[in-house]
């Protein structure tokens, strides 16, 4: 018989929470390989790899969404490494564009804060009546949550 993990040794040894587990199951990345005579869900190798790659995924910008697609091309038998790639330029040009808006929030905030003289009344601060006006540029998307 096959050596397995409970699910507290599965989330020990790859460091998270035993309801992260219990979540991306939920999420369906991640199933037991098996469960005991007494219903405790069993994980094998291939568990652990599993999880360690969903965090590895998450840590490299991707969405639990973005690494169920991810994981389809594995099991599909068409699929081929370019597949993989396109997924990760997509998520790189992402990444791309979202430094490109913090570096250009930064620059504002940093122009912003130049204009502050720090020992006036509150009253007058720069830095506050520049988020009171009334802003002609439109307002930033909303950001979607798909972890």
């Amino acid at each position: 018989m096959a050596s397995y993990l409970t699910i507290s040794w599965l989330a020990k040894s790859v460091g998270v929470h035993i309801q992260t587990v219990r979540y991306y199951e939920r999420c369906r990345l991640l199933k037991p390989a098996a469960r005991s005579s007494a219903g405790y869900r069993l994980y094998g190798v291939n568990e652990v790899r599993q999880l360690r790659a969903i965090k590895n995924a998450q840590a490299l910008g991707f969405t639990l969404r973005d690494i169920g697609e991810l994981f389809a091309l594995r099991v599909n038998s068409r699929a081929r490494c370019g597949d993989m790639q396109r997924k990760a330029e997509a998520k790189l040009q992402g990444i791309e564009a979202k430094i490109k808006d913090l570096r250009s929030l930064a620059r504002a905030l940093r122009d912003l804060i130049r204009t502050c003289r720090a020992g006036q009344p509150v009253e007058c601060c720069q830095i506050l009546h520049h988020m009171e006006r009334e802003q002609t540029v439109s307002p930033q998307p909303t950001k979607r949550r798909n972890s």
